[in-house]
Formats: C-alpha cells, structure tokens, sequence
C-alpha cells in the first residue's frame, strides 16, 4: 500500500516538472526563428548594398596614345600618258599586220598596211596634172610672151602706118585728088590697126608675170599640188604608222580582215611616265591636296607596295557615280606594272606623332550638335565634352576632353550622366596601329 501511494506520488511529480518545462521549450524555438530571418535579411541587405554599389555593368573601351595617320583608301588602275588606239579612215581590205603584242615600236613606224591600189592610181593622175600646168606655166614664159611682144610690135608699126596713112588721104581729099570713099576707107584702116595694137598689149600684159594668163596657170597649178597633196595623203594612210615610241598592248585584226572608219585594229600606249588613275567619294574632297604621298600595291603583287604622289584632281564631281577622278604618278616605277593592272591606293592626308585615340562608336552627340562621351570615373559616368581632330575608319583623334588610359562608356549601354557603373568588359585599345584605314571602302 505505501508503495502504491510513493509511486502515484511520483508520476504526479514528473507531470507538474513537465508542465513548467514546456513554455521554455516553446520559447527557445522562437528565438531561434527569429534569429534565422534577422540574419537572412542582413545577408539580403548587404548583397544589395554591394550590387547598388558595384554599379550598372556598361561596355567600355579605352582611349589610346600613339602615332596617327589619316588616309583615303580607294582601288584604280595603271594608266601611261599616252594611249593611243589605231584605226583606219577609210574602208579598205588589210594587206600586211607588222607587229604583235608585246613589240616596242618607234615613232612613224609602219604597223599595218592597207590595199592601196586605187590609191597609188590617183596619186599618179594628181602628180600629171601638176606636170601640166608646170609646163603651161613655162609655155607663157618662154613662148607666148615672146610672141605676143613681137605680135604687139607689129601692130603698133601698123598703127603707124594706118594713121601716116590717113594724114595723106585728108591732105588729098582738101587738093582734090582723092574721093571721099578713099578718105572712109584710110579712116577704118587706122581704126582697125589701133584695135589691133590694143590686142596685142594686151595679150602681152596677159603673158607677163602677174598677168591674168599667168595667174590663172599659177591657180592651176595650185589646184594641181592640193590633189596630188591630198591624194598622197590618201595614199599614206594606207599605211598605219606609229604616232610615237610606244609599246603594242593589244592586236585585233589579221591580214584579210576589212578596216573600217571607227574600228580600232592595234592599241598602243607610250610615255616614260607611269600614273595611277582612280576616284574617290566626293565627301572625302576636302582632305585631298595636289603632292600628297600615297602608298599602292598591285592585286598582282600585294607584298610589292611602291610609292606615288598625287598630281591631278578632276575639277568636276561625276554627277552620276558622284566621285572625283585622280591621276597619281608612280615614279620610279616597278618593273612588274602593266597597263591596266588594278592596284590598291592610300593615300595618306595628315599624321599626328602622339595623337589621343579612341573608337569612333564611342562618340556621342547633344541636340546642339556638341560632340561627347560618358568618361567611367571614380565608379560614375561622367560627361566630357570633346574636340575632334584627324578621323578614320573606326578610329578618331581626340585634341581636348580626355586623357590616356581612361575608360569611355560605350553607347551601346544606357548609362546615364552620374550613374554608378562597372565595366561588363573592355574593349580592345583602338588605334594604337601605325597605320589607320582609310575613310573610304
């Protein structure tokens, strides 16, 4: 029986010791919850506070320090001073081809021949006809001059005569001892001697130098030499020479063949000198001067690059294509050019030895026209307004608003003025090269 009632005793002291235990539990419980969440949020709140700090992340690229060229790039060809396209006058069947492609050729050479038979044939009639009238000019000089001065002679003797003649018929006639018919007939007789004295002076006058005989055979005769001129022209023709020292490029007939007027038969092209002829876009006029160097390369041979010096500059634009024409001399000139070879042209117009660089993309502009960038300093975009010098393709010299070595925010990004930013990653460097590309294609 007491053991019964120890044991009740006992069990009703475990279940109050439980019943004051069980609020502490709970409670550690709580504080521990609440511990967790007050940690979480701080961890929450530091990340953000890092993330805001660390910034917008924006593409970057560097301004760079180093020599700069600008230059105009564009593709021509190789021209000579002199091309020349022969061809025939007139229509006529090819007799002989004396040259080939490649034959170097001197000035008045004969390159081909033409049939020429009617030629020569008119030619020989035209050089008669000169002989004619030669010899009708002697003919008035050494025979009808001197009969016409002996032919005047005589009719100024008989004039004489005539009018001696009717002085002693008047004088008869008032004596009595001639008729009136008799005085008629002396009077008509020194009437007929004077015609006849008239007639020969001037036939005299007609046969001397400077007369009309003389300068009507004279104007045969120079009608007589412009034939045979220009049927010798005719002739030679014919024959088609070279009009100077040249080289042969291109042949495009054979003996047989039929020459026409407007037909080219051979090509030639002569001149010591050597010249580039290209064109480039009509914005780029304004960095092209006369005497600036430029650096070619034949397609040909593109690890041979020779110099050459701009001489010419079109004085129109081509409405059509809208480019300037330019002729550039090559001087000396490689051996491996030839006419017609398409080479590469840059034409270097300005360089700066230490310029400040940076990639064109990173240039902005305001609605007022201003020029700027958005600089990344002390972990903020800040704006800087600049001054633009030489430009390239891809790449500008900036004269005032940076320093080397900055970070310039690309516009690719929307940052704005005085956000903080980190870079997302860099850029390569530009313009850094010796050498930047033109600003044509």
């Amino acid at each position: 029986m007491l053991e019964k009632m120890l044991y009740r005793e006992d069990r009703r002291s475990h279940a109050q010791n439980c019943r004051r235990d069980l609020p502490d539990n709970h409670r550690m419980t709580f504080k521990r919850s609440y511990f967790f969440w007050f940690a979480a949020a701080l961890v929450v709140a530091l990340s953000l506070m890092v993330w805001l700090r660390r910034g917008l992340a924006v593409d970057m690229t560097q301004v760079t320090q180093g020599p700069m060229v600008q230059s105009v790039v564009t593709n021509g060809r190789i021209g000579s001073v002199a091309r020349t396209e022969v061809m025939s006058q007139s229509t006529a069947r090819i007799e002989h081809v004396l040259v080939r492609e490649g034959d170097t050729v001197q000035a008045s050479q004969v390159l081909a021949q033409l049939h020429d038979d009617e030629a020569s044939a008119n030619l020989q009639a035209a050089r008669a006809a000169v002989a004619e009238a030669q010899a009708r000019l002697r003919q008035l000089a050494s025979v009808q001059l001197p009969v016409a001065e002996q032919q005047l002679a005589q009719a100024r003797a008989a004039a004489v005569l005539a009018e001696q003649e009717l002085a002693r018929t008047q004088e008869l006639l008032k004596q009595g001892f001639v008729s009136p018919a008799r005085l008629d007939e002396a009077q008509r007789q020194a009437q007929s001697a004077r015609a006849a004295e008239l007639a020969a002076s001037a036939q005299t006058q007609g046969s001397q130098a400077g007369g009309a005989e003389v300068a009507a055979a004279q104007a045969r005769l120079a009608q007589a030499l412009a034939n045979a001129t220009a049927a010798a022209t005719r002739l030679d023709n014919l024959s088609l020479r070279a009009p100077a020292a040249a080289t042969v490029i291109q042949r495009a007939v054979d003996p047989g063949d039929t020459a026409q007027p407007g037909k080219v038969l051979l090509t030639l092209v002569s001149g010591t000198e050597t010249r580039i002829e290209t064109s480039v876009d009509e914005k780029n006029l304004q960095f092209i001067r006369l005497g600036q160097r430029a650096r070619a390369s034949a397609d040909a041979y593109p690890d041979q690059p020779f110099d050459a010096t701009l001489t010419t500059i079109a004085p129109a634009v081509d409405a059509l294509r809208g480019t300037v024409d330019l002729k550039l001399r090559v001087d000396p000139a490689p051996v491996f050019l030839r006419p017609d070879m398409t080479v590469s042209v840059e034409i270097i117009t300005a360089q700066v030895a230490n310029a400040l660089m940076l990639g064109s993309d990173a240039l902005r502009r305001d609605a007022n026209g201003q020029t700027y960038v958005l600089v990344a300093r002390d972990g903020r975009a800040q704006r800087a307004n600049v001054k633009l010098g030489l430009q390239g393709v891809g790449t500008t010299q900036i004269v005032s608003g940076v320093a080397a070595g900055e970070q310039v925010i690309l516009p690719t990004t929307s940052a704005a003025e005085g956000e903080r930013v980190r870079a997302k990653h860099a850029d390569q460097p530009r313009g850094n090269a010796p050498m930047v590309p033109g600003l044509t294609q």
